[in-house]
């Protein structure tokens, strides 16, 4: 950020746009440009793959939404870990079925099987094809290299005319080593982090205290893997989503981890895999009420300034610092808080709404 002249806390005049057409005017179009497209997600991927409990994830995302004025975390619905052995193709029909049926507004995408699976091709062909234009993502597992994300993309392209955005799952060393790579990929919106295959993948080179709440962030292997992930996705304007805590009963576990993926990591979503882990982690990636406060005035004075450089108690603002507020502001609308009035109208009627 460079000091300018009009730093000194004068606002700009605001100059009509001519010739060319009127210029940008939402925060999300002047300050992040293409990331917009991929940075704004929930920050809770949900998953579920046994009927009744997929059933009751989307009752449940429903149910929050209205609570909240805004889906505050996705419902992924599981054939990888989830469809009975043999009974593959009618877990996928079962999928896309569900997914037709989601209530207006909801979103709802779907695990597929591994690309080198015998079940892929019909896992993308069946839910793709019947439920494509109400998905939200298709999730990717075991994804080794970009050649796995162009063997999802031609899957669904030859399934949907729907642009279905891909999520792949980090797995294994070699794949964390491709993690620049395979984000680049344009048709790619998140990484994600699988924590037990990583550390199955070292054939006992990690221990089992690896895969804990605890020992995931404190072995150097893991929180390497990570960090590259993480790295990978917001080098390229990518989601970061960070892997499961399987002691889901341990509320304050779950917090912590949560905790730690958003503030030591750098991850904006997490994975849930009971409904019990979902509102520990919208509050562990929820900003504080005092940083919402400070974010919405700067982006109010910015705004009133048509973006260029201000003072703000005595600090110089420009469309750096701004693009780093705007974000608070979409996180906190992503996590359910409530926005003061002077940035509200960006977000709509469900501004208001409290956690």
């Amino acid at each position: 950020m460079q000091p300018t002249p009009q730093a000194s806390g004068l606002r700009a005049a605001r100059v009509p746009a001519q010739g060319q057409g009127a210029a940008p005017s939402h925060p999300r179009d002047v300050l992040l440009g293409a990331q917009a497209q991929t940075g704004s997600l929930p920050v809770c991927d949900h998953y579920s793959g046994v009927e009744a409990r997929m059933r009751k994830s989307l009752q449940l995302q429903a149910e929050m939404t209205q609570e909240f004025g805004t889906c505050v975390f996705d419902v992924t619905l599981d054939c990888e870990d989830g469809a009975p052995v043999g009974l593959e193709a009618d877990h996928a029909r079962l999928v896309a079925r569900l997914a037709v049926g989601a209530a207006p507004g909801a979103r709802v995408a779907a695990r597929v099987h591994a690309v080198d699976h015998p079940a892929f091709a019909n896992d993308v062909a069946t839910i793709a094809g019947e439920a494509g234009h109400r998905l939200s993502h298709v999730m990717v597992p075991k994804v080794e290299s970009v050649d796995d994300v162009l063997a999802a993309e031609r899957a669904l392209e030859k399934a949907s005319a729907a642009p279905v955005p891909i999520h792949v799952l980090i797995e294994s060393p070699a794949a964390v080593h491709r993690a620049f790579e395979i984000a680049a990929h344009p048709r790619v919106q998140s990484l994600s982090f699988g924590l037990m295959d990583f550390v199955s993948a070292h054939g006992g080179a990690i221990p089992a205290h690896g895969m804990t709440s605890t020992g995931q962030f404190s072995h150097p292997l893991v929180v390497r893997a990570k960090l590259e992930i993480a790295a990978a996705c917001h080098a390229h304007g990518k989601v970061p989503s960070h892997c499961v805590v399987t002691e889901f009963a341990d509320t304050v576990a779950m917090q912590g981890a949560a905790s730690r993926a958003a503030r030591e990591l750098g991850y904006t979503r997490m994975w849930s895999i009971h409904p019990a882990q979902i509102r520990p982690i919208l509050q562990a990636f929820a900003p504080q009420q005092d940083d919402i406060e400070v974010a919405s005035k700067i982006i109010a004075a910015a705004e009133d300034s048509d973006w260029a450089p201000i003072s703000f108690e005595g600090t110089l603002h420009d469309r750096a610092s701004y693009r780093f507020y705007w974000q608070v502001l979409e996180r906190a609308h992503r996590t359910g808080r409530t926005l003061p009035l002077a940035v509200r109208h960006w977000f709509g009627a469900s501004a208001s709404v409290p956690l």
